[in-house]
């Protein structure tokens, strides 16, 4: 499928798109149609391509870190070891990020009860 119709398929702009196959997150065919500049031909693992960024990205990979560990992955380096590796670093990354959503939830809730109870007292404090 072409760019436009590639777009459509996976949701994205057509300007993502191109931003993805810049960074080497996503490897079309050229075609043989677009005379100097071939059209760029996207296939159905390039949707899954674009699955699987989405689904990095929602777990909070950077797109330096997908395209680093999809390189890898083309090249060879998908050990279970690695593998392994890779989501253990993810899960404390998501620990933080869930201990740092955890205190300004609290912050918040605090901060809340004191508005509703008319301010009484010293503010609550969000942690340093």
């Amino acid at each position: 499928m072409l760019l436009s119709e590639f777009a459509k398929e996976t949701g994205l702009s057509p300007e993502t798109v191109r931003f993805y196959v810049g960074k080497g997150l996503l490897k079309p065919r050229r075609g043989v149609l677009g005379g100097s500049n071939p059209y760029q031909v996207f296939s159905a693992d390039d949707v899954t391509a674009v699955r699987m960024i989405q689904l990095q990205k929602s777990l909070g990979y950077s797109l330096s870190e997908i395209s680093a560990l999809n390189r890898e992955y083309r090249q060879g380096a998908k050990s279970a070891a690695r593998t392994a590796q890779v989501l253990r670093h993810q899960i404390d990354k998501l620990q933080s990020q869930r201990a740092a959503l955890d205190a300004a939830l609290t912050f918040l809730t605090e901060k809340l009860a004191w508005v509703e109870a008319g301010k009484p007292g010293d503010a609550p404090q969000f942690p340093c």
